[in-house]
């Protein structure tokens, strides 16, 4: 299948399950969403494979062990790619009622994860290449997010260089689009090709100063 877009009636059926997240209602539309959510979707990860890597698409079902809303479904569809052997730092699109979400680095670091990162945000070259690239991200539309402490972290002085960037314990950077025309044919994945191109250098930097976690695998 060649990836064409994703068709409005993907984006209208995460409206209904937004108003009725049943499982009376995702029974009743699930070839909906097979057809116009999750085959397009696989259509445009075949597309993107070759040159970012082996996506995994995330199940449509909520995990409802430690929550307290218990709705079952996910009101969107995600799929991440992990480079081989990188070990930190992602690329990843999902798409919903509300359009179209992009998004790269680090979502969740382990504790030694996070010991590296803040070593290399302090250090004087890799630091200001960070920093650069954090900035250069801004000023190219996209916002800058991730899990990050109120206070200074424990080690570092209040007026450490590039603080801002030391208080996070993860990061990643997100453009986000509502819905337009454009959604549904096949210049969306130029679009998303072309902003994962732009996620490169800040996915490489963490790559190379944050790596995999030594902890064992959370489940």
């Amino acid at each position: 299948m060649t990836f064409e877009g994703f068709p409005d009636e993907g984006l209208v059926f995460y409206e209904g399950l937004e108003a009725d997240n049943s499982r009376t209602y995702w029974t009743d539309h699930k070839p909906v969403y097979d057809a116009h959510v999750r085959a397009p979707l696989l259509a445009l990860l075949d597309e993107l494979a070759p040159e970012f890597g082996t996506p995994t698409v995330f199940r449509p079902y909520r995990d409802l062990r430690f929550s307290s809303d218990k709705t079952p479904y996910k009101t969107h569809q995600g799929a991440v790619v992990h480079p081989d052997g990188a070990g930190a730092g992602s690329w990843y699109v999902q798409v919903s009622a509300d359009g179209l979400l992009v998004s790269g680095g680090c979502w969740r670091l382990e504790s030694d994860q996070v010991a590296r990162y803040r070593r290399a945000v302090a250090d004087a070259v890799q630091g200001p290449r960070l920093e650069a690239e954090v900035d250069r991200l801004r000023r190219a539309g996209w916002i800058i997010e991730g899990a990050r402490l109120v206070r200074v972290p424990a080690g570092y002085a209040p007026d450490a260089e590039r603080l801002d960037l030391l208080k996070h314990k993860a990061l990643h950077a997100t453009r986000r689009w509502e819905p337009a025309e454009w959604l549904h044919d096949r210049g969306t994945l130029d679009r998303i090709r072309s902003a994962w191109r732009d996620l490169r250098t800040l996915n490489a930097w963490l790559a190379d100063n944050v790596g995999a976690t030594e902890k064992e695998r959370r489940r």
